[in-house]
């Protein structure tokens, strides 16, 4: 027995061996790219590794370790590659001379002579100057009224500094405003490699096998494991049980396939994952935590053995409680906090959290160098500071005020829900919701007698009248005279007060609101309410009344007169107008009618998250008195005293080290840092204490003004700058004398009788009462210069004229603590686990592509650049291949041999490599009409230069005005669209560029890889007022917009053709993903092409499409003569996020209609890549949709034997349908004219808003959501031939078909692939058609020397395009 067992261990750890060693390891990367050129590390240092040492060592001389680190951290990022290339993008603009790597532009004019620039500069007047962009880099010293000279030039380079020397000589006789661009004039051939990006390898549901792989498994995968069959083992090996547990153990851990678990494994995991991070020594539970987390699928069987011990639970669920009570977090929610600022992971990328940083960092910097320890520096980061003035409220619960409505009262707002959960469901951000609860309460106090009251009270009545949009409680505080002897007949405030009151009584505070607005309608611009119009109004109004018993002496309308005015003084809020917000005072300078509105509506969207969370923590419920609950916050002070409340400072920085050697040179905060370091300073008497106020005393010290200021100053510290004579003798005192000897010595200079001797030739050592020969050898040295740099400092960063003089009270002229920055992180990870889990809560393996440096090869020469690693992984599942980008990047696959959506590692040789490539950054908008507060749907945008205006093109959907353009960094010109977008409306306004704001061209700086929203406001041209864009019977007036439509390949010399009219072409979208959906389509598409006569024009939805199919698509439009588009949209931040790859591909055949195609596309067929076409499909284009947006056909009914599958027929669907049919959605027709015109879309989204919070809704989001809608946007039932699938329709049908569509098989799962070739006899004829191409196609590009396929050249500019429609 003994040499059995001996022998069988032998054979188990032989095998062992085999089985860990033997099998081959398959590993997955992925890259990312910039679509541009890479961009010298100098400029945004790259080369090699002393190149890079080099640009560090020079950095450090002027950065903390801090900062180096940061700048190390940013060079990996290569955030600010963007910068660079948009300032190349820019030059190329110019354009650049011909011949020259650097060259001047002086507005407009271009040389690469620096002997030309004297030329150039004598007639610049003449021309225009250009415009500065925000990001320019100005040089120091630069005259900003004198003419301004661009250098394009490459840092480092023998031109730069040529040309360079050039100009700055120029600026140091304050000839020029010098700025520098940079540019290239020679690009990199290779790329930039990105970071900053998440890859996820999704595991996939095989449930509808792409191919016939089924295997039968004959063992309890629970008993087998690698291989070993334990239980067959301990039955025959009883005396080796605890070996055998051993080993089991061992292999379950080591092996990387993923065995399925039973569900009551899965209950615990979350708190097991703790427990085994919790158990790592410290400074290895982060890599644990990051191990687990990314690789969950293998890891989660190991996991299931772990303890979990009481004081862990008891613990997380002590946490667990205070994150629900104070931030709402529910187990298994995630929050990030830096310094305790909350960072939304949904909305924030590494780009906005590294700026986070930089800004944390300068603050904790700033106060260690005030040698505050760090203890109390984390005490005060956690101080609550009040942003501004304007958080401080009064109370507006008083008499005072009259208030024209009433929401919980008046009957106009009786249909509105009451209950405040309300405002818990979900809705679009961006739209507010009409709750019957005064919410929202504006206040305006003003005096009726000033010329702008018309003005406000004009605004307060629109937001009064349009209770869509709004829903506001108006009250009006009118501050007039309060003396008794004045009456109404002799003063307009006080007779529209009477009036006021008035009517408020005989009628209602409504009528009252409107007759004094009719008041004020009676007024000319820029006039003065008078008596005369008030009594104009009442006359009208009330004719039986004697007008002098409401405005005379003897009125008794006079309530709130006096109460008016006391209320306003009280209060304390400011000159009048005052506007109020729940009893907050506006800005002066928000008071503009137009700046009011966006203030008031970005107040209210504010405020509503505040009671979200309110009615959320049981704060706030539906019998609080609302109004109540606003006044009893904390920030609700009887009176508002700037003095005692504001918060609002300007510091001079004073916390940094420097010196002041190249002063000249330095920025405000360097400035202010060497002049600190030079000064000195006297106290009362000679004590070493730390002062906790200093005064700086700035002055001209020759003139009696500035010794007048010094002299008081000199007193005020007792009791609590040229000759430069005496500022010499000054700073001299102090340098060498004790501070009590300068005190006195400088209280005598500070007198007018020392300053007359002075001036008449006393020695000044004569007043010096100290150790003279060393203050004399001070005050005659040479080392003056500091004088220089102060009056520069005075001048610069103090902005005080020759002569002007300050008091400057611990760093505080007089704006808000300077912030700044860290590196050094104290990371504290809470768990925050969930319990009872039913299913595996990660599947999916995940990698974070971010370094922390710039790395280098062994050579020095630069690393190829960041990538996503998955090694060793599991080869039985099936994955997919996800990015998860920043919000604004529009990335694409450019190069890969395999199907990043069906990877099976079992067929791979090695390694999948992914190559991705950030084709654009996107810029986001919304906008709205002036006139009417509405989004102007079907508004279309053009981004472009001055030379190629329409590189890219947009609509503008109703939901928030929302809008999105496409574009690489640079400067861009955004525009109206020819025809009728620009005959209609004019830009009225626009916030977030990068141009004034009355500026014709509005232009969009790109220069960053972060975020950017920008919002315009456009305006009706008067003569247009009454025409709608969307409006029957108008087209799209625009050629040039046609032909872009038109790019896609005719074949042969069909390119040369007039272009076809648009009702003779047959739109069709279709989506896909994945080599075997990508070859399902190519059949579909040749189905319909051999199938009509009509030209066609195919749209594809670009996001998913594989390097292979975007390579081959050309070829095959010039073999059959179709054309093609392909377009793309970027799934909007504020649309609920789907994050299965497939159903944000069902989202986009639906969610997005109205925006993805052109409006001069009035049809479009959609047809799923898994269908054969089997008639023309100019029938369906042309199909009477009988006024309905679409037509879908309704499932068959006829194939009984699939009843039980019929889910519509039974529960939610049957009784919403309520008789009607479930419609498919695999083909249908689009009447894109109605489609917009009843704001299909945009009912759409709000709907799919609404639904998909419940992660149980929308199960076939593309299929669920039109029907879920059918009693919102009608759906016309096509006739049941057009749509043919065997599942739910019977073989006796299958005659008429007019398609035939691939369905899954519910009771089946047949495989797709064998499906087509059983079912639709012509499928294998068109595969073959279709390889042979292929084939053509391949040996072709073998034979010619390798160059781009047709059809995908990239030109300096991408070429116009659609809402991102590229080629």
């Amino acid at each position: 027995v003994g040499l059995r067992m001996w022998l069988l261990w032998i054979l188990l750890l032989s095998l062992l061996s085999a089985v860990s060693g033997g099998a081959d390891s398959k590993a997955v990367t992925t890259t990312l790219t910039t679509k541009w050129a890479d961009t010298p590390l100098l400029l945004e240092a790259r080369y090699n590794t002393a190149y890079y040492d080099l640009i560090v060592k020079k950095a450090s001389a002027l950065l903390s370790s801090v900062q180096v680190n940061m700048l190390k951290f940013a060079l990996s990022l290569r955030a600010y590659s963007a910068t660079v290339h948009s300032f190349q993008q820019i030059a190329s603009n110019e354009p650049p001379p011909s011949g020259c790597s650097a060259f001047f532009s002086v507005h407009g004019q271009k040389t690469c002579d620096a002997e030309s620039l004297e030329a150039l500069l004598k007639t610049a007047p003449e021309r225009p100057k250009p415009y500065l962009f925000k990001g320019d880099h100005k040089y120091p010293g630069s005259n900003p009224d004198a003419p301004v000279v661009i250098l394009y030039a490459e840092f480092g380079q023998p031109d730069f500094q040529r040309l360079h020397q050039a100009v700055s000589s120029k600026v140091s006789e304050g000839l020029v405003t010098y700025v520098l661009r940079h540019y290239l004039a020679n690009p990199s051939g290779k790329k930039v490699y990105l970071s900053g990006y998440g890859v996820e390898l999704a595991i996939k549901s095989q449930e509808y096998k792409a191919k016939d792989d089924t295997q039968v498994q004959e063992n309890d995968p629970v008993d087998e494991v690698q291989g070993f069959l334990f239980g067959k083992l301990k039955t025959l090996y009883p005396e080796l049980k605890e070996q055998l547990k051993e080993l089991r153990k061992h292999l379950v851990e080591s092996t990387n396939e993923m065995a399925p678990l039973k569900v009551w494994q899965m209950q615990d995991l979350s708190f097991q994952t703790a427990a085994r991070i919790l158990a790592a020594p410290a400074v290895d539970a982060l890599n644990v935590m990051k191990d687990l987390s990314q690789n969950f699928p293998t890891k989660a069987r190991s996991i299931t053995k772990t303890v979990v011990n009481s004081e862990i639970r008891k613990e997380i669920g002590e946490n667990q409680k205070f994150f629900k009570g104070t931030l709402g977090l529910q187990p298994g929610d995630s929050a990030l906090f830096i310094n305790g600022l909350h960072i939304d992971l949904d909305t924030q990328d590494i780009f906005s959290v590294f700026e986070v940083l930089r800004s944390e960092a300068r603050v904790m910097e700033g106060l260690r160098s005030l040698h505050i320890e760090t203890p109390y520096i984390h005490d005060i980061l956690k101080l609550n500071v009040q942003p501004s003035d304007s958080d401080y409220a009064v109370d507006i619960r008083n008499p005072a005020i009259s208030w024209i409505n009433n929401l919980e009262t008046d009957h106009r707002y009786s249909s509105w829900p009451y209950n405040v959960q309300e405002l818990l469901r979900p809705t679009f951000p961006g739209v507010i919701r009409q709750i019957r609860k005064n919410f929202h309460n504006l206040v305006i106090i003003l005096d009726p007698t000033q010329e702008n009251a018309a003005e406000l009270l004009s605004v307060a009545e629109m937001f009064y009248a349009n209770n869509i949009p709004l829903r506001l409680v108006i009250g009006l505080v009118f501050v007039v005279s309060d003396e008794d002897d004045i009456d109404g007949m002799q003063d307009a405030g006080v007779a529209l007060v009477r009036a006021y009151n008035y009517i408020s009584d005989e009628v209602d505070s409504q009528s009252a609101f409107e007759a004094v607005i009719s008041m004020f309608n009676r007024v000319s611009i820029g006039g003065q309410l008078s008596v005369g119009d008030v009594v104009k109004v009442l006359e009208k109004r009330f004719p039986y009344v004697e007008v002098s018993s409401v405005l005379g002496a003897d009125s008794s309308y006079d309530s709130n007169r006096k109460e008016g005015r006391a209320y306003y003084q009280q209060t304390g809020v400011g000159p009048l107008p005052v506007v109020m917000y729940n009893g907050i005072p506006y800005q002066r300078e928000q008071l503009d009618p137009d700046e009011l509105e966006t203030v008031t509506m970005q107040k209210i969207l504010e405020t509503t998250s505040f009671y979200q969370r309110a009615v959320y923590l049981g704060e706030l419920a539906t019998d609080h008195d609302v109004v109540d609950f606003i006044m009893n916050q904390p920030n609700v002070v009887p009176r508002i005293n700037p003095r005692v409340l504001s918060t609002s400072r300007t510091y001079l920085d004073l916390s940094d080290t420097n010196d002041y050697a190249r002063f000249s040179t330095l920025d405000t905060k360097e400035k202010s840092t060497a002049v600190a370091n030079s000064m000195n300073y006297m106290t009362k008497k000679d004590d070493g204490y730390i002062r906790p106020v200093t005064f700086w005393v700035v002055g001209d010290f020759d003139k009696p003004s500035g010794r007048q200021l010094l002299y008081d100053a000199i007193r005020h510290m007792k009791t609590s700058n040229n000759t430069s004579r005496v500022t010499r003798a000054i700073w001299a005192a102090m340098q060498t004398q004790s501070a009590n000897n300068a005190k006195n010595f400088i209280t005598k200079m500070a007198k007018e009788e020392t300053a007359a001797a002075l001036q008449k030739g006393v020695d000044i050592g004569e007043f010096a009462g100290m150790d003279v020969s060393l203050f004399k050898s001070a005050y005659e040295g040479p080392k003056f210069d500091f004088l220089l740099s102060h009056a520069a400092y005075c001048r610069d960063v103090l902005k005080l004229k020759r002569g002007q003089r300050a008091v400057i009270s611990n760093g505080r002229v007089s704006h808000s603590l300077v912030l700044k920055q860290l590196v050094n992180v104290n990371l504290r990870v809470f768990m925050n686990c969930q319990s009872k889990l039913s299913e595996m809560p990660l599947k999916s393996f995940y990698r974070y592509v971010l370094e922390p440096e710039v790395t280098f090869q062994t050579d020095s020469s630069f690393s190829p650049g960041p990538m996503a690693k998955f090694l060793d992984m599991p080869q039985s599942p099936l994955f997919t291949l996800n990015l998860n980008t920043p919000e604004s990047w529009m990335v694409e696959s450019v190069h890969t041999r395999y199907d990043l959506d069906n990877i099976y590692l079992e067929e791979v040789e090695n390694i999948v490599a992914a190559e991705y490539e950030l084709e654009h950054l996107l810029l986001e908008g919304h906008c709205f009409d002036v006139s009417s507060g509405q989004p102007p749907r079907g508004l279309q945008f053009t981004l472009g230069t001055a030379s190629d205006p329409v590189i890219v093109d947009t609509i503008v959907m109703a939901n928030l005005g929302y809008f999105q353009l496409k574009a690489n960094p640079g400067a861009w010109i955004l525009k109206l669209r020819k025809g009728r977008s620009d005959e209609i409306y004019k830009i009225y306004s626009h916030d977030g560029t990068d141009s004034p704001a009355d500026s014709d061209d509005v232009i969009v700086v790109l220069n960053n890889f972060k975020s950017r929203i920008i919002k315009v406001k456009v305006q009706k041209k008067p003569d247009k007022f009454n025409e709608e864009l969307l409006s029957d019977g108008t087209e799209e007036n625009d050629t040039g917009f046609w032909k872009s439509l038109t790019r896609g390949f005719t074949g042969g010399g069909k390119m040369e053709e007039p272009k076809q009219e648009k009702d003779d072409v047959i739109n069709i979208f279709s989506v896909a993903s994945g080599h075997l959906y990508e070859r399902f389509l190519r059949i579909m598409m040749l189905s319909v092409l051999k199938n009509t006569k009509t030209p066609v024009k195919f749209w594809f939805l670009k996001n998913y499409l594989s390097p292979t199919f975007k390579e081959f698509i050309p070829h095959m439009a010039k073999e059959y003569g179709f054309q093609y588009e392909l377009v793309q949209y970027k799934w909007p931040r504020w649309l609920h996020q789907q994050t299965e790859k497939q159903r944000i591909i069902w989202g986009y055949k639906i969610l997005f209609l109205d925006v993805l195609f052109p409006l001069a596309v009035d049809k479009i067929l959609f047809v799923d890549a898994d269908q054969i076409v089997r008639t023309d499909l100019k029938d369906l284009r042309d199909f009477d949709l009988e006024g309905a947006p679409y037509g879908y056909t309704p499932f068959c009914e006829s194939r009984r034997e699939m009843d039980g599958y019929r889910f519509w027929k039974s529960g939610y669907w049957a009784s919403h349908l309520a008789g009607r049919k479930y419609h498919i959605s695999a083909l249908y027709v689009v009447d894109l004219k109605k489609f917009r015109k009843i704001a299909a879309g945009d009912r759409l989204r709000g709907q799919y808003q609404g639904l998909s919070q419940d992660p149980n809704s929308l199960s076939n989001l593309d299929q669920d959501l039109p029907n879920n809608m059918i009693h919102q946007v009608p759906i016309k039932s096509l006739p049941q031939e057009w749509l043919w699938c065997e599942t739910w329709c019977d073989d006796s049908s299958k005659k008429s078909a007019k398609t035939i569509d691939l369905c899954n098989n519910p009771m089946t799962k047949e495989p797709k692939l064998q499906a087509a070739v059983r079912i639709v006899a012509e499928w294998t004829d068109y595969d073959k058609e279709i390889k042979r191409l292929q084939t053509r196609v391949q040996e072709g590009a073998n034979h010619r020397p390798k160059q781009q396929a047709p059809g995908t050249q990239h030109s300096q500019h991408p070429p116009h395009t659609h809402t991102g429609l590229i080629y």
